[in-house]
């Protein structure tokens, strides 16, 4: 799978299979968006490494990778938040039949009616922790305004720190197999530590003397 993701690195598709990765991923969380992410910033990691004399190779660039997978981040993130905002009564009872979602809405709820959905970026890194999040909030008919700007810098966050995972794991690893390997394990090594985050259950307030 490596060597076909890296055959697209010379391509200007990359950014297309990458955006659609990054959409659709929140409806199936198992795409391995994370692994395209930081796969093409491996390949922009060789093209930096090209040789003196060489003609260089067209690798993505690291900007325009990280807008792009940022950008589609949340727009996924707002499709399912508008469906699920209209699910109507077949996706409420879904989300009360799971223990999963019932739980991230409420503790959705109460981050943001608190000015604080720091839960949204934490989720952006969990496994399936994205969809439990957006698929929550538009279910919870959380506003836009309180959800959005969050999920746009859970976005950022989130393709940063791949983007950067697979160009510095290139450049001091080499852009070989390892170099990918030891990139994307810190990404789902990430992802562990924010998946037992998001289950931890929330405080419990402190009541009103």
């Amino acid at each position: 799978m490596f060597e076909s993701v890296r055959s697209l690195t010379d391509s200007p598709w990359i950014y297309a299979v990458v955006a659609l990765s990054v959409v659709l991923d929140v409806f199936v969380p198992l795409l391995p968006s994370g692994v395209l992410v930081i796969t093409a910033a491996t390949g922009a990691a060789a093209g930096s490494t090209t040789v003196a004399g060489e003609v260089p190779h067209n690798v993505p660039d690291l900007l325009v990778l990280t807008a792009c997978a940022a950008a589609a981040s949340v727009v996924g993130d707002l499709v399912a938040y508008r469906l699920a905002w209209r699910g109507g009564e077949r996706l409420d009872r879904a989300i009360a039949r799971s223990r999963r979602l019932t739980s991230a809405q409420e503790r959705l709820g109460t981050a943001l009616a608190r000015g604080g959905g720091l839960l949204v970026v934490i989720a952006r890194f969990a496994p399936a922790g994205r969809s439990i999040v957006s698929l929550g909030a538009g279910a919870a008919h959380r506003r836009a305004k309180e959800f959005l700007p969050w999920s746009a810098l859970a976005g950022v966050a989130w393709a940063g720190y791949s983007v950067g995972l697979g160009y510095f794991g290139g450049q001091w690893l080499g852009t070989s197999w390892l170099g990918t390997a030891v990139s994307l394990f810190a990404l789902f090594g990430a992802g562990s530590v924010a998946a037992l985050l998001i289950r931890r259950p929330a405080p419990v307030a402190a009541p009103a003397p």
